[in-house]
């Protein structure tokens, strides 16, 4: 619940008291906290009934963790949520830097009644008109999230979560398909830049002289054909985000033009005698190992250390076939709505064969199989014979290898009669029962694991019968 929400955190307990009287008066709901650690507290206990505060209001000046502490720290936590600030009036010019590093506005102690249920209200309409975008760009991108609850998947979201507020460059690692380009777009929505353009660029897809031109820019007349100024990427991304993808394929004179405008945040254009400010976040991604690039020459290092402030590495699928249930039931719902056709059921031979295989082509191949599966069936179940021959072949010679070392053949999901058909709710129930007991059955940590928000979480348990838990 986030209806007019919102969390005081003031260790003078007088002015906070005025505050919250204030605030209720105009319809809020009011928690609040004498302390930035006790405000922690607070939106975790919060959490767990189901309730988000949707603005905080914060004091700049506290013992312990500080107003601009605690901002940071609600940016990691809560990105989104905006936050104002109470200041002395002699502490005016600490919070305007404060808006320049995130904060939504600030009020001077002690708060004028009117002046703080205006601004109250303008910092929520603001929250949920970031929340509304947020659930748009995710409707039409049909995906916000890593589905898995596999350790490699939650690492990848926790290094998402630290770096996504900052202005860290990140270098993203990871093989074609297993969803580089969903990082970038999800540091850039979890960025104080996320209302500015996200730009991006495949280094690989263009001819050398092109992607420079692509990158920086030209002017009228700089080669034959440019008969007009064109701006560059880095122009268009001014304020926002550039994603460099696959830049383990940029040549090597442009290697050095790039870490030009990263160092001084400058561009110049093709043809042009003049440098034009830049104001960007720079996020790449490459499938190649760009150490071993660096030590055969073909990739400048002051460049790599320059990308490679933060590396976040996405775990190929075959190192994640735990996250499979969970990814075939995602997909097959997003890609039953794309084609205007239900699957309900999948046989356990189906899911035996996935596990057999060991997706060279990631997900982007998973999704791929599971789409052609689904048009060539006659009916609402997903059985082998949909399954292209290189996937039931591995699964073939997997049973042979596991029968001659143990005598019984690996499953997915359970020990099954190869005859009962496994539902997708099954293997969603299985892989939930799962992640609430690696996490201690604390739902908002559940959630996170399996890249659900609570709140699906909540309706799946009582969906499978597990609220007792």
């Amino acid at each position: 619940m986030e209806e007019r929400t919102v969390i005081i955190v003031d260790d003078e307990p007088g002015h906070r008291l005025m505050v919250r009287a204030v605030l209720e008066d105009d319809g809020w709901t009011v928690l609040d906290a004498d302390s930035g650690e006790r405000a922690l507290t607070v939106l975790a206990e919060a959490a767990e009934a189901d309730v988000r505060p949707g603005v905080a209001l914060v004091d700049m000046k506290m013992p312990g963790m500080d107003g601009m502490q605690l901002l940071k720290e609600l940016q990691i936590r809560r990105p989104g949520m905006p936050v104002v600030l109470l200041t002395a009036f002699g502490s005016v010019g600490s919070a305007v830097d404060a808006m320049k590093k995130g904060a939504f506005d600030y009020l001077t102690k002690p708060a004028d009644n009117d002046e703080l249920t205006a601004v109250m209200g303008k910092a929520f309409e603001y929250h949920k008109l970031v929340r509304e975008n947020a659930r748009l760009k995710a409707e039409v991108s049909g995906d916000v999230k890593f589905i898995g609850a596999s350790p490699g998947v939650e690492r990848v979201r926790q290094l998402m979560a630290q770096a996504g507020p900052t202005e860290a460059t990140v270098l993203i690692l990871g093989q074609s398909g297993t969803g580089k380009e969903l990082v970038a777009e999800g540091l850039h929505r979890a960025s104080n830049r996320a209302d500015r353009p996200l730009i991006k660029v495949n280094c690989a897809a263009l001819p050398d002289d092109l992607l420079e031109s692509e990158l920086f820019g030209y002017e009228k007349g700089a080669f034959t054909g440019a008969v007009k100024d064109k701006p560059g990427r880095f122009q268009l991304a001014d304020g926002g985000t550039l994603f460099l993808d696959e830049i383990g394929e940029m040549p090597a004179a442009l290697q050095a033009k790039l870490l030009r405008a990263l160092q001084e945040k400058t561009v110049e254009p093709l043809g042009s005698v003049k440098t034009v400010k830049v104001d960007v976040r720079i996020i790449a991604a490459t499938n190649r190992d760009l150490k071993k690039e660096v030590a055969a020459g073909r990739f400048r290092e002051d460049l790599y250390y320059r990308l490679a402030v933060l590396e976040i590495r996405i775990p190929p699928l075959c190192e994640r076939k735990e996250d499979l249930p969970l990814l075939v039931s995602f997909l097959l719902r997003r890609l039953g709505n794309k084609n205007n056709k239900i699957i309900r059921t999948v046989t356990p031979a189906f899911l035996d064969a996935l596990s057999g295989y060991d997706w060279p082509g990631n997900v982007r191949e998973l999704e791929n199989v599971l789409e052609r599966a689904l048009i060539l069936s006659r009916s609402d179940a997903l059985g082998t014979d949909l399954l292209p021959p290189q996937i039931t072949g591995a699964r073939e010679a997997n049973q042979n290898m596991s029968l001659d070392m143990n005598g019984e053949m690996p499953d997915l999901l359970t020990s099954r009669s190869q005859a009962t058909p496994a539902s997708l709710e099954e293997a969603e129930r299985l892989a939930i029962l799962r992640a609430l007991e690696e996490n201690g059955n604390h739902r908002e940590r559940t959630a996170e694991a399996l890249g659900i928000s609570r709140r699906t979480l909540q309706y799946k348990l009582k969906k499978f019968g597990l609220t007792r838990r």
